[in-house]
């Protein structure tokens, strides 16, 4: 299986359409958007709905599955994640025997519009998971990256993820751990065998291919630009 993953886009409309066509030539059996579709600010005439509306349309036309878990800017549009048929958001689904799992939102300073607690965390991805458990293979996608790692790590150095994830991962072990946030860890790590993915920022060209094959995993991270 081929995971294309895009990420923290942010509202921004104008650049995703840029790389689209780009994206629409790679060979890949799933979309997996791990949040933050939408910001604080809107432009004016629009809100979060019709801007999230919009994007999922777009990745929707790539022709392939479309999984995605809401960012901590996308609080208000978690009911329309449901509406679209693409939500993981404390739920699991079932792509070609891959089990995707996950939970979206994250804390922070900011006030944002899908702060979560790290129970809140804790207990959606029990949930969701539980729905894939049986699958050999399995994807967690988290908006927050988990703790102590190269991909949850802000520009002072400080590490700001999240214990719960890192914990879900060590006790459960998928074989792929996709989450962002970060915008500036942008990269791959490990804990133990589960590969993890930031896959940066779309509207700025940056994702990442993920292919699973015979239980291993190779990532490609690719910069459109």
């Amino acid at each position: 299986m081929n995971i294309l993953v895009v990420s923290d886009i942010h509202n921004d409309v104008e650049n995703l359409m840029t790389f689209f066509e780009k994206i629409a030539l790679m060979e890949f059996d799933v979309v997996v958007c791990p949040g933050d579709l939408t910001d604080m600010t809107m432009p004016k005439g629009f809100d979060k709905k019709d801007i999230a509306k919009l994007i999922i349309e777009e990745l929707k036309s790539l022709g392939k599955p479309v999984l995605v878990v809401p960012g901590n800017m996308d609080g208000e549009i978690v009911s329309l994640l449901d509406q679209e048929k693409v939500s993981i958001h404390g739920k699991g689904k079932i792509v070609n025997d891959v089990g995707f799992y996950g939970f979206g939102g994250a804390k922070t300073p900011f006030k944002t519009s899908l702060e979560v607690s790290e129970d809140d965390v804790k207990h959606g991805l029990e949930k969701s998971y539980a729905e894939v458990k049986d699958c050999k293979v399995k994807v967690q996608v988290t908006h927050s990256p988990p703790l102590k790692t190269n991909i949850d790590k802000i520009s002072s150095g400080a590490h700001v993820g999240s214990s719960v994830v890192r914990e879900f991962i060590e006790k459960n072990h998928p074989s792929v751990a996709i989450s962002a946030h970060i915008h500036e860890a942008r990269g791959v790590d490990n804990i133990d065998d589960t590969i993890l993915v930031n896959s940066g920022r779309f509207p700025e060209g940056h994702c990442a291919l993920v292919s699973i094959e015979d239980g291993k995993v190779a990532v490609k991270m690719i910069c459109l630009i």
